[in-house]
């Protein structure tokens, strides 16, 4: 089909016009996938950020419970006077306390020096572990007052009290009408733990 000049003239606009609207629509749909390509990398970014927060949130919330639960751990330590140095005088005055108030016949016993047991790493210093031993040795009527001793001394705190051995015997003597005779005897040895920050020890 062939155009005359004045045919081709007048399509010369048309064309022109269609020429310039496809390469508009060309550069808005490149525009547009560009924009999609963006908001694509944005939203992939925001995902990730959102996750990292989300995963600091969980390891801040699970930090805090183990702080609490060490703090939890540390008060009672404290109320129970583990930490820190030997109450020696507290051990003496339990001692005495019991033996009066159980009205204990005999009640003898030996604190050793303090010697260390174990250290623990830990932050901002290490943990040390300290025993004295104490021997004790106790005139019974029956076992349970060995038992009931054992308990009150544990309940007295001021220490960790670890029973590392206890040996009952009998002593052989008769009882009499006129005044009670323990009939049994105990010896034991009780290690009194107590625990020194060495952060603390150096204040």
């Amino acid at each position: 089909m062939n155009f005359t000049a004045d045919e081709l003239k007048k399509l010369a606009l048309p064309l022109l016009l269609l020429t310039a609207l496809l390469g508009a629509g060309a550069g808005l749909i490149y525009w547009a996938l560009g924009e999609q390509k963006r908001a694509e990398v944005q939203l992939a970014a925001a995902r990730t950020e959102r996750a990292q927060a989300q995963e600091r949130l969980t390891r801040i919330a699970e930090e805090e419970k183990e702080v609490n639960d060490k703090l939890a751990v540390y008060r009672r330590l404290k109320s129970l006077h583990i930490l820190g140095e030997e109450q020696r005088l507290e051990w003496a005055d339990s001692m005495t306390r019991i033996r009066t108030t159980r009205e204990l016949l005999d009640l003898r016993y030996l604190v050793d020096r303090q010697r260390l047991i174990g250290t623990f790493a830990g932050k901002p210093a290490s943990v040390d572990f300290y025993a004295s031993t104490m021997k004790v040795d106790i005139a019974l009527l029956h076992e349970g007052d060995l038992l009931t001793f054992l308990r009150e001394l544990r309940d007295s705190g001021n220490a960790y009290y670890s029973v590392r051995r206890c040996a009952i015997n009998r002593t052989g003597q008769a009882a009499t009408g006129a005044s009670i005779v323990p009939r049994l005897r105990a010896e034991c040895e009780i290690d009194l733990i107590t625990i020194m920050d060495r952060a603390e020890k150096k204040t």
